[in-house]
């Protein structure tokens, strides 16, 4: 399979993706099955290892699904590497960080990232909310700094977010664009403001839910009951604040509150209590619902 992607920044045919949680791994996998080398880049060697095992159980599903082959399985395994070492991605041609969504690390690894990778390399965050300009201000070469987004989960969502910081170049955006339908994803250019697009709108919906269970106009089943079968939404706000994670809505909420300013964003305080007591969704085995492993 040909992975190369021509870019008035050079050729991509290895891929650096650093952060092996959930959206690490899938964005990983996707790069892997499109034929692209991808070093996958975590200091937490337990992560890498979840990461190595849920990558191989996916691709594992895809194949008794009939949706790749056996081969498919076995090409897109062996394009991938797992490494504590973060030179293992300042070798690729194109990196995509994908850490904890806070801003201060992320930072810190741009900064990082900038001073070891080759002239030309383009550094994308896959953050759900923070500002690319100010994570590229952190950055030597702010113009090859842009947002890539996946959805979650990265293998079966077909939506990228784009999104261009104040200093991004025409060249770093027609790459990544091109980068993402090469994925056969299908991107969507947004402009740097707190949330994009996505998180702007999906955010307060699942916010007002809370409020509106902490205030008992209904119960947590009947409230996702109405968004299932009276917008027809494959599962209720409040099912997918827990598949999102509690923590990272309470984090995003917080994101457009500050940066937007407007109180129609402040976090609904049963949220913040749910944090605070760690029943943060599907992840931890409770959120507004439990879950077993």
């Amino acid at each position: 399979m040909d992975s190369t992607v021509d870019t008035p920044l050079g050729e991509v045919r290895r891929v650096g993706v650093v952060g092996a949680g959930t959206m690490g791994a899938g964005i990983a996998q996707v790069f892997a099955l499109k034929g692209f080398s991808a070093a996958v880049v975590d200091t937490n060697g337990d992560a890498l290892v979840r990461a190595r095992v849920g990558i191989d159980s996916s691709l594992t599903r895809m194949v008794r699904k009939a949706t790749i082959t056996e081969a498919d399985r076995s090409a897109a395994l062996a394009r991938l590497t797992f490494d504590r070492e973060m030179a293992a991605a300042a070798s690729a041609d194109f990196i995509v960080e994908a850490v904890v969504e806070e801003e201060e690390v992320k930072r810190t690894l741009f900064r990082e990232l900038s001073a070891s990778v080759r002239p030309g390399v383009v550094l994308a965050s896959n953050t759900s909310s923070i500002s690319i300009t100010r994570l590229a201000a952190a950055a030597q070469r702010p113009e090859l700094v842009i947002g890539m987004h996946f959805m979650n989960p990265v293998p079966i969502m077909e939506l990228v977010e784009v999104i261009r910081g104040h200093a991004t170049s025409d060249a770093t955006h027609a790459a990544t664009v091109n980068l993402a339908r090469r994925l056969g994803k299908s991107p969507v250019t947004v402009s740097d403001y707190p949330g994009f697009i996505a998180n702007r709108i999906l955010l307060p919906m699942i916010n007002e839910a809370i409020f509106a269970l902490m205030e008992g106009v209904a119960s947590k089943e009947d409230i996702d009951q109405v968004f299932r079968l009276g917008m027809h939404h494959p599962m209720g706000p409040l099912a997918l604040a827990d598949f999102i994670g509690l923590d990272v809505c309470l984090s995003i909420l917080e994101v457009l509150h500050e940066g937007l300013g407007d109180p129609k964003y402040r976090p609904c305080p049963l949220l913040r209590r749910m944090v605070d007591a760690g029943h943060v969704g599907r992840k931890r085995g409770r959120g507004f619902y439990e879950y077993q492993e």
